[in-house]
């Protein structure tokens, strides 16, 4: 049964406290400007994983066992089960989303962790321990940094807009009509998407095979802060579904979702992502 709005705020609270411990074990390893003091792994594809990234993973399990004993669960970390397919709630984790900048000692990592209530997120919290910020959601209650409540956009336009977008799309952004200019890239995606969310830039195009782990709590902030997410193409974006991998994403100001869309489709046409 979703929670109701009191029991929704007294959750995210709790939720955020988790969140917050979890990033505090992570700092243990973390090494501003320097490689981590954590040991270093990698995965099947060449990604780096750290004893870190399981440690903030057992952390978040227990945890949420105590607070949300009836969800499932979707971890990058732990080998995923169909178990949690038949579940209505489901929290869904990215112990450390952005492991390379981790390793390597840039602050712009963080723990993503949100409980998604019969497909869509119900709370979030996108905690960057070594940028000193947390945002927060909950459905219907608005989207937070640091506790203060982030603004609507006042975008009503395309042009002039700030964008993070794929390196193979900027050239081709830099010939559009809308004079849009091409911002630094942030190495986590939660962190490039819940900054459209503080209003640091307006518009992200995401690569393909982003998975729900990445982008689940930036999600719900958008969406409380006035801004959206959404594939390419496809309908709303739903989670607990068999496969966590995503196409092509966009966020941006709710009343430009459907253009940034079809500027995004039109970008990638001929593009090899693999």
């Amino acid at each position: 049964m979703p929670l109701a709005e009191s029991n929704l705020s007294e959750f995210l609270s709790r939720l955020a406290e988790v969140t917050r411990e979890a990033g505090d074990i992570a700092m243990a390893w973390f090494r501003p400007g320097a490689r981590t003091a954590a040991a270093i792994s990698y995965k099947g594809g060449g990604s780096p994983v750290t004893e870190a990234d399981f440690a903030v993973d057992r952390f978040l399990f227990e945890q949420m066992r105590r607070l949300a004993p009836q969800a499932g669960w979707l971890s990058e970390e732990t080998a995923d089960s169909d178990d949690r397919l038949s579940r209505e709630d489901i929290v869904i984790v990215d112990p450390i989303d952005g492991t390379h900048a981790f390793t390597r000692g840039d602050e712009r990592w963080a723990v993503s962790i949100a409980l998604v209530e019969g497909g869509r997120p119900a709370a979030a919290v996108v905690h960057a321990p070594a940028r000193g910020e947390t945002f927060t959601a909950a459905r219907g209650l608005g989207a937070f940094l640091n506790g203060e409540r982030l603004a609507p956009p006042d975008r009503a336009s395309l042009t002039g807009a700030v964008v993070i977008a794929p390196r193979p799309l900027h050239e081709r952004i830099t010939q559009l009509p809308q004079n849009i200019s091409i911002a630094p890239r942030m190495p986590s995606l939660a962190l490039r998407l819940v900054d459209i969310a503080a209003g640091r830039h307006d518009l992200v195009i995401s690569s393909p095979n982003a998975r729900d782990w990445d982008i689940a709590a930036a999600d719900l902030i958008l969406e409380e802060a006035g801004r959206g997410l959404a594939e390419v193409e496809g309908g709303p974006l739903t989670y607990n579904r068999r496969s966590s991998k995503r196409g092509m994403l966009v966020a941006a100001p709710k009343p430009l979702i459907e253009e940034t869309r079809a500027i995004a489709r039109t970008l990638s046409k001929g593009i090899d992502w693999s």
